[in-house]
């Protein structure tokens, strides 16, 4: 009969932590469900200053190094299939818009190329990424 009245004693004390880890595991889900998520274009820029910034979120992002190497979603895009890229980009969002993140160094051909492969795909919200001076 000891043997009962020690695991009574025993299951009395203990705290049942089901209902706290509940309450967390949905506050997590939560917070997923919530978070944005910053895309990269996958190349390291130092954009060039203006002095009319303004701060925008975009859906596509191309980033031109001081290479002229274009990149789109963390991979290197040939010349040739910069258009077709964001054709099947802009397909998986159609309100979103593209921002060019060129470096100080880049080359103005390549950021017309990307702006007007845009404009033949439908894109109509082109910009530039800038730093405010």
């Amino acid at each position: 009969m000891s043997k009962r009245q020690n695991t009574a004693e025993e299951e009395a004390g203990a705290i049942d932590l089901t209902p706290m880890l509940d309450v967390v595991f949905i506050m997590l889900i939560f917070f997923i469900v919530t978070a944005t998520f910053i895309k990269e274009p996958g190349a390291d820029v130092i954009k060039p200053e203006a002095t009319t910034a303004e701060l925008k979120a975009a859906s596509i992002l191309v980033a031109i190094n001081d290479n002229n190497e274009i990149w789109i979603a963390k991979e290197k895009v040939d010349e040739r299939q910069v258009k077709l890229t964001l054709e099947r980009l802009y397909a998986e969002n159609p309100k979103g818009w593209l921002v060019i993140q060129p470096d100080k160094k880049a080359s103005i051909e390549k950021i017309a190329l990307v702006a007007e492969a845009a404009k033949k795909i439908g894109i109509e919200k082109v910009s530039v990424a800038t730093e405010k001076s």
